[in-house]
């Protein structure tokens, strides 16, 4: 379950990461009544659970309360990337003096977690790291461990991060062992001009499977903003939906996450975030092919699968099968790696299938996927 940006900054508060005082609201005339309090000058933001609100205008200053109160009428209502808004936080401004990136994010095929930061945190973010991957560091993280001090520090010399951003680091994982997290993200993490290290914006996915654990979610807003992302829900499927034209499917999420990189580094744009997990049956393939076909912006989908505790070769089968069922009409391209990963490209070849493109390896996939969504 993803959470909206004002649930994500009270676990972060919660746990003790300084952020902006705030308040939530679905009316433009409390907006007027919150920037009074918090000191006239605010930011009104969207809540919707995508990125880009900033560039699809869901994200602006207000100079008092008047004009926080016409631009929170201005910005409820709206539609970004398919998301409408239905409430908007307002938010006490920060003097920016820095801007850094760190999250945690769970890694299914390797069994552990992985830290990643950058010293160049903020909305190009995603471009940093298709053009200059180098920027941002992958540190794994053994969940048996944790993230120590000592492992902090380490996360903090290799992303170039200030020295104090090891405290932030610590917590944060605090964060996601606690709230049974399977991502938790800040960007930015931002150093003030008084010198505080504060996160400003928050991304949480909450395990689902976890819920039980966690009493206090029983009347925390679970429904989905995009019907795909319903879909997919219902499906058991951990599905995020993006705005692009290429389809990505992958079993652990940082795979998936590294795939999303690829691709955009080939010129494409990913079209969703889907994580099979460690089972590829040929119902979840099935499924997710039916999800990620379903999108109309999709133009061509991109399979990449490292076989482990699931073989490759019944990945195959899985895809083979989900062939019949979802007769796909658009062009998918799948990449095998890994136990069995021989005898599952036999597999699809046996099929031939005319849809189905295999690649060797992760980039080549990427790029065929990338031409053929340009050209179908």
């Amino acid at each position: 379950m993803d959470l909206y940006e004002h649930q994500a900054r009270q676990l972060f508060e919660e746990h003790g990461i300084l952020v902006p005082r705030a308040e939530v609201t679905d009316a433009p005339g409390r907006a007027g009544d919150i920037a009074r309090r918090l000191g006239g000058r605010v930011v009104v933001k969207a809540q919707v659970r995508t990125g880009g609100r900033g560039k699809a205008g869901g994200v602006r200053l207000a100079e008092d309360p008047e004009a926080a109160e016409r631009t929170a009428r201005e910005i409820l209502g709206m539609n970004i990337k398919g998301h409408p808004v239905r409430t908007v936080m307002i938010a006490q401004p920060v003097d920016i003096e820095a801007e850094f990136y760190v999250s945690y994010v769970l890694d299914r095929a390797a069994g552990r977690f992985l830290a990643i930061a950058s010293a160049e945190g903020g909305t190009e973010i995603e471009e940093v790291a298709a053009l200059r991957p180098e920027a941002v560091v992958r540190v794994p993280v053994d969940p048996a461990e944790g993230v120590t001090p000592r492992k902090a520090a380490e996360i903090v010399r290799a992303a170039g991060l200030p020295p104090r951003s090891a405290d932030v680091l610590v917590r944060l994982w605090q964060v996601l062992v606690r709230e049974d997290a399977l991502l938790v993200e800040v960007n930015p993490l931002v150093r003030t001009a008084q010198g505080q290290l504060m996160a400003l914006d928050g991304k949480v996915t909450l395990d689902d499977n976890a819920r039980y654990r966690q009493a206090r979610r029983d009347g925390q807003e679970t429904s989905r903003d995009d019907p795909l992302e319903a879909a997919a829900a219902a499906k058991g499927l951990n599905y995020v939906k993006l705005d692009g034209e290429v389809g990505v499917i992958g079993n652990g999420a940082g795979l998936v996450m590294s795939t999303l990189d690829v691709v955009a580094g080939s010129g494409a744009r990913p079209a969703d975030f889907l994580d099979i997990g460690g089972g590829a049956s040929a119902r979840i393939m099935s499924d997710g092919l039916s999800v990620v076909l379903s999108d109309p912006g999709v133009r061509s989908v991109l399979v990449n699968v490292f076989g482990g505790i699931t073989a490759c070769d019944a990945v195959a089968d899985g895809i083979v099968r989900a062939l019949d069922a979802v007769r796909p009409t658009k062009p998918i391209v799948v990449r095998l790696d890994g136990n069995n990963a021989a005898r599952g490209r036999a597999v699809l070849a046996e099929r031939a299938h005319p849809l189905v493109h295999q690649a060797a390896t992760m980039d080549d996939a990427a790029r065929l996927a990338a031409r053929l969504a340009h050209i179908s």
